[in-house]
């Protein structure tokens, strides 16, 4: 036996088998439900999908913008309770600017 892994046989095989099933049984259902919800929203899928990447390309940006301000916040003044002060007010910021601009855009009624 040296060097080589024992396969899993047995009851061992069967629980994280059924581990595995349920985690992408999960996976679809949350995808089925998402899909269904923004079908049933006004403007349709394609629009609220529109919406969601647009969501999804300002959450990145705010992101990135939290993440460089921290850093650099952390490399001016490590230690420094200002700066964890000034990090929890920059990430609320941040999140009611996400809130701002993330709405949903007005739908074009032709």
């Amino acid at each position: 036996m040296c060097g080589r892994a024992r396969p899993i046989a047995g009851p061992a095989r069967r629980a994280k088998l059924e581990r595995v099933r349920g985690f992408v049984i999960g996976v679809v259902f949350v995808l089925v439900l998402v899909t269904s919800v923004l079908t049933i929203r006004p403007g349709g899928l394609r629009n609220q999908l529109r919406n969601v990447a647009r969501r999804l390309k300002l959450a990145l940006v705010l992101g990135g913008i939290y993440l460089l301000c921290s850093a650099v916040l952390r490399l001016a003044f490590p230690n420094n309770e200002p700066a964890e002060i000034a990090m929890i007010a920059l990430a609320g910021v941040l999140a009611i600017t996400f809130l701002v601009l993330g709405q949903d855009r007005q739908l074009d009624h032709r």
